[in-house]
């Protein structure tokens, strides 16, 4: 750090009350003195590597996974560097913690576990002040936001304004997944109420107490948000999480042709399960066009997801309407049949002309589907009929079992595996532990967002793209199907590891990129070497020198 930034600077007890640049006991005796730092810390001076240990430790001494989150994110408020050193040090044991499923359960006591204020409030008594309010925020180069009203958290429901959580954990995972710098991120709970009841009856709630806003004040309330944040930060990228379905179809085709947005619970997940059916074709010897896909839930995800199947196989050559063929739904409804009395209107094109019915077994035995895909936050929905079934219709059945949190997964890796005897195609949404069936160990796919929207992040912000486009997404997925390996295949796995997601997010971020340069959607002229551009523009978390 240079002199002019080092006289700027906070000295004393304010440094080591500064998440972004304090070091604890890894300040050098250099920087102890220039910072009047001395007498302030223990004498000895650690080395990041030391204080790794140290966290480490303590983290797997807890004796629970949500005492392991508060650990860590009490890290994270004190020293984000070392935070993120260890995140990305230990990817594969950290994401669980900091993510799903151990944020669902975070979100659920976040009124009783609340420490210290993180992320931003935009609440209905702030309509007509937004901008003001915004410029609160402490840092001025934020280049993403993720924004929540909290209806629709995973598979839980409407936890209000302890959703929180979530933009939260999905802006810790940009940094480590995709290294866009912390003080680039932006989370942001869009606080309209909550009708959870047990929220609005607990004295320790955090949010409005007050039943949800729907219609134009909501509407009107969040276009105020959004024209501040995009003044207060040019370029802004706005990632929608977890809205209900009642907004979140509605509020994508609202916004996708005008800023540079998208929502991840519909193109996120349609994105990550189309790339792990494109890699289980490898292990199947088929092809895309030959699969039919039965889908439980007709959710965000659902339909995000057949959207974006729809779109690889227009791609490939075939029609719209013959690729719309190739998915049906079972909803709360049943069977989403073209006869039925009232349609929601994402749900539409994939009402299907056949006959109606009730249960999902006997869906899959008239349909005869390739692959089930669970998207329902039901539990247990795909019983050992079910998967037994699909067992006898297809040598290598595509079971995918994609709710979150972990608990609402509809079946879980060992009954997939055990109950297709060994030949299930699984992946989930929340991981599972390798399952040893026969003589062979089978490890679960997780598909899990974090493989595509970090780099579709970082792809957009590189290349300063004015939208993200379905092209993008379905870019994405066919990068992060090219880079599961033949031993990741071996061993029945769809997605490559997590220890990989910072270069299968580089990758990802490539080609997105250069849809947006090819596309003029960006002002910007592609670099000489757009790889070497994205990997410097990636945070490292590594101390600086103060003197």
């Amino acid at each position: 750090m240079n002199d002019e930034n080092l006289s700027t600077m906070h000295r004393g007890v304010k440094v080591l009350h500064d998440p972004i640049r304090n070091k604890g006991t890894a300040f050098t005796e250099a920087d102890r003195r220039a910072l009047n730092l001395t007498g302030l810390l223990p004498p000895r001076v650690h080395s990041a590597a030391e204080q790794e240990l140290r966290v480490l430790g303590n983290v797997r001494d807890k004796p629970t996974d949500l005492a392991r989150y508060l650990y860590l994110i009490s890290l994270q408020d004190r020293n984000e560097t070392l935070f993120y050193r260890v995140v990305m040090n230990n990817i594969e044991e950290m994401m669980p913690l900091i993510y799903t499923p151990t944020v669902g359960a975070a979100c659920q006591e976040f009124q009783h576990i609340y420490r210290r204020p993180r992320g931003f409030y935009v609440c209905s008594n702030n309509r007509g002040h937004i901008k003001k309010v915004l410029q609160n925020w402490p840092h001025k180069n934020a280049r993403i936001i993720v924004i929540t009203d909290g209806e629709r958290i995973l598979g839980l429901g409407d936890l209000g304004a302890d959703g929180m959580g979530i933009p939260i954990g999905k802006l810790s995972l940009y940094t480590a997944c995709a290294g866009i710098h912390p003080t680039e991120c932006l989370p942001v709970m869009f606080d309209v109420g909550t009708n959870n009841e047990e929220l609005l009856n607990d004295p320790l709630y955090n949010g409005l107490e007050q039943h949800r806003e729907r219609g134009e004040s909501f509407d009107s309330l969040l276009d105020e948000f959004i024209e501040a944040a995009r003044e207060t930060f040019p370029g802004v990228l706005i990632q929608f999480e977890d809205f209900g379905n009642i907004n979140a179809f509605r509020l994508l085709d609202k916004y996708r042709d005008k800023i540079c947005c998208f929502n991840d619970d519909i193109q996120g997940t349609g994105a990550v399960a189309l790339s792990g059916i494109i890699a289980a074709m490898r292990i199947t010897g088929e092809k895309l066009a030959d699969q039919r896909l039965l889908f439980l839930g007709a959710g965000e995800a659902g339909i995000g997801t057949a959207d974006t199947f729809v779109a690889a196989l227009v791609e490939e050559g075939m029609s719209v309407e013959d690729a719309r063929k190739r998915c049906c739904f079972f909803d709360t409804e049943g069977l989403l049949t073209s006869n039925r009395e009232r349609i929601a209107d994402h749900k539409q094109r994939f009402a299907r002309d056949i006959p109606p019915m009730n249960d999902f077994l006997e869906a899959v035995k008239t349909l005869k589907p390739t692959a089930i895909l669970g998207l329902s936050g039901q539990p247990g929905s795909f019983p050992k009929e079910v998967i037994e079934t699909m067992a006898k219709i297809n040598k290598r059945p595509i079971i995918f079992a994609l709710s979150n949190p972990t608990s609402k997964a509809e079946c879980t890796a060992e009954e997939a595996y055990r109950w297709s005897k060994g030949r299930a195609i699984f992946a989930s949404g929340s991981p599972f532990s390798e399952v040893k069936y026969g003589n062979k160990t089978h490890v679960p796919g997780q598909g899990n967002n974090v493989y595509i929207f970090p780099g579709v992040g970082l792809g957009a912000i590189v290349s300063g793209s004015r939208r993200v486009t379905n092209e993008m997404f379905l870019a994405a997925s066919h990068s992060l199907a090219k880079q599961v390996s033949e031993f990741d295949l071996e061993q029945g796995c769809v997605y490559p590891p997590l220890s990989r997601v910072r270069e299968v997010s580089a990758k990802i971020a490539y080609e997105v990129a250069m849809i947006a340069f090819n596309n003029g959607l960006t002002d910007r002229e592609a670099p000489e070497d757009l790889m070497a551009e994205i990997r410097e523009y990636m945070y490292q978390p590594v101390y600086p020198h103060y003197a």
